[in-house]
């Protein structure tokens, strides 16, 4: 399924304001609203981020933190691999 890929900056521009407003008004650490804000905002980014690439060949520069945190555990497994070998 292909996303246009205007429709999908705002709707990921929307996230993005339903994150601010609901980390402006949160009650507490774990406010439910905030964290659900939070996943509504990474599964925009992702829509936006392949609408964009596919339409355009294009990027963006950021990751998501799950994605970065999961590729610092690769590289930690790689190097753990490596120093077995000595």
């Amino acid at each position: 399924m292909s996303t246009d890929p205007r429709e999908a900056l705002d709707a990921f521009l929307e996230a993005v304001r339903a994150h601010y407003a609901a980390s402006a008004h949160r009650n507490g650490d774990q406010d439910p609203r905030v964290e659900a804000a939070y996943m509504a905002l990474a599964d925009a980014f992702e829509i936006y981020e392949d609408a964009i690439y596919t339409a355009f060949d294009e990027v963006t520069p950021f990751e998501l933190f799950d994605d970065v945190e999961d590729a610092k555990d690769d590289d930690e497994f790689l190097l753990d691999d490596d120093d077995e070998d000595d």
